[in-house]
This record gives structure tokens, C-alpha cells and sequence, in this order.
């Protein structure tokens, strides 16, 4: 699976949204729990994220399960929040790699 950093944006963004601080259950209608349960992983692997790993033998994809954020998914969160500066980010990326 590749990794998605729309993704990794929408969910940064929806965790630090909510008013407890704690992860709510994530679930956005263009991707599938697989793909939302990889990328959970990716968060906490990256350090952007605590929680746990949630997979399970019989997983499609390595999976995480989110508490909160810390202090660098905060500051992720606040750097992608403007479009712009996301969309203008993900270009240079894609210069540089090749692709995102």
C-alpha cells in the first residue's frame, strides 16, 4: 500500500479538531478502513501519533490504533492546514521525488 499524505493530512487535521484531545474514531467515505488503519500505523510509526498497533494475523495491512497527537503531529497538523502552503509542499515534493 502506498502512502497517502492526503490522507495523513485529513486525519492529523481531524484528530487535532476534536474537542477531547483524544483520537475519535476515523472514517473518511474515499478510503477504506484498511487504508485508514495503515496510515494510523504510518502516524505512530512517524512519531506524529501515540497509540497502538492494532494488527492482527489475519490483517490486510499492518494497522494502528491512535490516542492523540504529540507535540510533532501538532505542529504537522498546523504547517498543512493551509491549503496553499499544503498544495505548494506536495508540488515540491513530487519535483524532488517524483511522486508523494
Amino acid at each position: 500500500m502506498k502512502r497517502d499524505l492526503n490522507l495523513i493530512r485529513k486525519m492529523l487535521l481531524a484528530i487535532e479538531e476534536h474537542p477531547s484531545g483524544w483520537a475519535p474514531e476515523l472514517s473518511f467515505p474515499e478510503y477504506t478502513p484498511s487504508q485508514i488503519g495503515y496510515h494510523a500505523y504510518l502516524l505512530i510509526d512517524a512519531g506524529l501519533a501515540n497509540g497502538a498497533d492494532a494488527s492482527y494475523q489475519g490483517s490486510e495491512a499492518p494497522a494502528g490504533m491512535i490516542t492523540h497527537l504529540t507535540w510533532e503531529g501538532h505542529e504537522f497538523a498546523e504547517a498543512a492546514r493551509d491549503d496553499t502552503r499544503w498544495n505548494r509542499a506536495l508540488g515540491i515534493a513530487k519535483e524532488k521525488a517524483g511522486s508523494v
